[in-house]
């Protein structure tokens, strides 16, 4: 069967991925995540008519940023799964459609007889299913819609998907807010509508990033009250001898399970990916069998994972599918998933931590070696004066944003190079999985303050936001006037979301790469560039004299 996707950066020759995704997705797996997004425009047509009679549905709101968080990039690969799935949002839909027509009878309003994706029922045939779901390709509606709406149409959509995955992270920590959902039931009831104008597509672009933002902070907020505030932390990155578990992801509530789980019984637990910064938490400190994190970004996983003794979960994305030298002691759990792979059933780790006592573990220790994370906002801002200080006695010149997300391709080592060519005399911030590009590297202080000041995980953007917010505030300056400079790198729908939260604050300037996304189309990308003079990466060098000769 057809297939076309092109949401995230490494698309094939970077207009779109039409015979197999290079993530490894194949054409039933991408068709089927095309009908689960179908399926949440058909339930959020429902729930958004509902809510405006007030009537909601925390159970609806959940199942939908699941499905969403199911269809990012890397996070699940298994067809049966989805299935299973599309089957479980077909019942949503239904309690969707309900809670509709139960509010307007309630209200004495006449029930609106609903059309497009609020029509659509699924029926278990595997066929028929994807027959359907082949209907939805991008492309059909490229040939038939105005290009621009259709870009818009997909931004705004991967934006929503985004937020929908840090939103999930939040709630399984206990932390709901009910404009998230609203926001995206209204999003997507405007995206089923037959009349759709650029215009209001950019409003609803621009929104999801201001979505994002509140989503960002209830996420900072779940993190820091439940598990303490990031503090600089030097940290192991070779392995110790022992039985060991790897852990890996995003989801900080399942790192912490697994630690509960695994004490007394003579397990390592190590850090993978984008839980690096777990271990700057205090909380998660406490336990001495967190002994350090292993590895590096998610696209080296197949060789990390083949040389690792021991047992590894993957919490959320990134997955790759893996090599048979260590699928049978790879778990997933949640909405991850891959066929043949088990997958961990309500935080129960058992079968983790058996895998992990059978397989041999590391016979000796590694030569020592440790580098130094933690600067989330308060680590940072409770050294603000002597910032301010450094700033206005000429010792710090500019500050850099260098971070977001990695990948394989080549191209990624603009960020490696760039961050080995800024000046001595300027600081370097970093997060998300794109700071393994040069974290191992020595970089020094200036005046006592470390020169690359990792902040965490790629939602941890919030950190950065609020880090530049109160220079800003300090030098009685915006954000666009700091000697500041950020350099994104992006991946998934995450960074699209992120992107878009920084769009709405009115960030200028920020340089993007190391392609721009295929599905921002010519147009959009002017009125992009228009507005916010959002760039491509170029050359390292070029880029850093064009930065630094601001005058900043």
């Amino acid at each position: 069967m057809s297939m076309f996707c092109y949401q995230c950066e490494q698309t094939s020759q970077g207009t779109g991925c039409n015979t197999m995704g290079v993530c490894g997705k194949g054409p039933e797996c991408a068709a089927l995540q095309d009908l689960m997004v179908h399926i949440c425009k058909g339930i959020s047509m429902y729930a958004h008519r509902a809510r405006k009679l007030g009537a909601k549905d925390a159970y609806i709101d959940t199942k939908v940023m699941e499905a969403l968080f199911m269809t990012l990039t890397n996070v699940n690969f298994d067809t049966e799964e989805h299935i299973d799935y599309i089957m479980d949002m077909a019942a949503t839909l239904e309690k969707a459609r309900g809670l509709y027509t139960e509010a307007a009878r309630a209200a004495g309003l006449p029930v609106e007889v609903l059309t497009g994706p609020a029509a659509y029922t699924p029926v278990r045939d595997r066929l028929a299913l994807l027959t359907f779901a082949e209907t939805l390709n991008i492309m059909k509606r490229i040939s038939k819609e105005n290009q621009d709406v259709v870009s818009l149409q997909e931004l705004v959509t991967y934006g929503v998907k985004g937020l929908a995955a840090y939103a999930h992270h939040a709630f399984v920590l206990g932390y709901v807010d009910e404009r998230v959902s609203a926001f995206i039931y209204e999003a997507f009831d405007y995206l089923s509508q037959p009349e759709q104008t650029v215009d209001a597509l950019l409003g609803y672009a621009l929104k999801t990033g201001e979505i994002n933002l509140l989503v960002m902070e209830m996420l900072d907020r779940a993190h820091t009250e439940t598990f303490g505030h990031p503090e600089p932390t030097v940290v192991r990155t070779t392995p110790v001898k022992g039985k060991c578990i790897a852990v890996s992801g995003h989801d900080l509530n399942s790192l912490h399970q697994v630690l509960l789980q695994t004490q007394g019984k003579g397990i390592n637990v190590y850090t993978h990916g984008e839980l690096l910064p777990a271990l700057a938490y205090p909380l998660m400190k406490k336990f001495p069998h967190l002994v350090g994190n292993y590895g590096t970004a998610w696209q080296n996983q197949v060789k990390e994972f083949a040389e690792f003794p021991g047992s590894i979960l993957l919490t959320t994305n990134c997955l790759k599918p893996p090599a048979d030298s260590y699928k049978d002691r790879l778990f997933t759990m949640d909405v991850v998933g891959f066929e043949g792979v088990r997958k961990i059933q309500g935080f129960d780790f058992t079968p983790l931590i058996e895998s992990a006592l059978a397989n041999p573990g590391y016979t000796e220790d590694a030569e020592k070696k440790e580098i130094t994370i933690g600067f989330g906002r308060n680590a940072v801002l409770s050294v603000a004066d002597k910032v301010v200080d450094a700033v206005k006695a000429g010792q710090i010149k500019h500050f850099f944003l260098i971070g977001g997300c990695d990948g394989a391709e080549f191209a990624r080592n603009y960020f490696t190079e760039l961050a080995e060519q800024v000046p001595q005399d300027c600081v370097i911030m970093t997060l998300g999985c794109g700071k393994y590009r040069f974290n191992m590297e020595e970089f020094g202080t200036i005046g006592g303050i470390p020169r690359l000041l990792d902040i965490g995980q790629c939602n941890d953007a919030y950190s950065a936001i609020k880090i530049a917010s109160a220079l800003a505030d300090a030098f009685g300056v915006g954000v666009n006037d700091l000697p500041l400079s950020l350099v994104i790198s992006w991946f998934e729908q995450k960074a699209v979301a992120v992107l878009l939260t920084l769009l709405f604050l009115g960030i200028k300037d920020i340089r993007l790469g190391p392609n721009l996304p295929a599905f921002v189309s010519p147009n959009v990308l002017t009125k992009l560039v228009e507005a916010f003079a959002l760039k491509p990466t170029g050359l390292p060098a070029e880029d850093l004299k064009v930065i630094l000769g601001k005058g900043q």
